[in-house]
């Protein structure tokens, strides 16, 4: 139907989650079993590991600040690069050599939003983190990654440098987390169902035709 209101789905995630790049996928491939009904995407930010600094740490301090060890981490990785891989991804564990505080990332999602662009630039920069192990504390690898989705260079070099959106991310980032949300991905489906975790694209699609099931019901009231 072209009158439709769309579906508004909020995404809750990390660039750095796992889970996270994965699960865009699987709602990419969600929204694609429901082509009749129309989507309105809204990724907002959160911080897995908000006690890392700005400049971010090494990769090896990360895993054993976190998991124990690198050893320990190996097992649990090598799962979700196996489920990465189902989704044609790649979680190239090896690659990555710096955990990155992820604000500036956040920061670029938000200013992409202004040219539609927000989806585009989170594939982009969780590609740079999980396949190619950039690091995403390097302004020069943010610049590049912003201009090939077509934002102006030389502007987001300049609000990188300074402390624009900053105080909004870390604001949301904390509400989220007020709001009882202790893992990401979370989808929320019209503001009415909330999703929790990688699930599959099939799980992901039937919470997108009960929202819009139920929008219809409220505007037929």
């Amino acid at each position: 139907m072209p009158d439709q209101t769309p579906v508004r789905i909020d995404i809750v995630s990390d660039i750095v989650c796992p889970w996270c790049f994965i699960g865009k996928r699987r709602l990419e491939k969600a929204i694609a079993m429901k082509p009749d009904i129309p989507v309105e995407l809204h990724w907002r930010p959160y911080f897995l590991n908000d006690w890392i600094p700005r400049e971010g740490i090494s990769r090896e301090q990360y895993l054993t600040t976190k998991f124990g060890g690198v050893d320990r981490y190996t097992a649990i990785a090598q799962r979700v690069a196996a489920a990465a891989r189902e989704e044609g991804l790649t979680y190239a564990m090896d690659k990555i050599s710096r955990q990155p505080n992820t604000t500036d990332a956040h920061r670029l999602i938000r200013w992409a939003e202004s040219i539609g662009k927000a989806a585009e630039m989170k594939q982009t920069l969780m590609n740079l983190y999980f396949t190619e192990g950039a690091d995403l504390t390097d302004r020069a690898v943010l610049a590049n990654a912003a201009a090939a989705v077509g934002l102006d260079r030389a502007k987001v070099e300049a609000a990188l440098a300074s402390d624009k959106s900053v105080a909004q991310i870390e604001r949301e980032a904390e509400a989220a987390k007020e709001a009882g949300i202790q893992g990401v991905p979370m989808f929320i489906f019209g503001g009415r169902f909330a999703v929790s975790g990688a699930q599959s694209p099939e799980y992901l699609a039937e919470a997108i035709e009960r929202a819009a099931q139920a929008g219809s019901a409220d505007a037929a009231e």
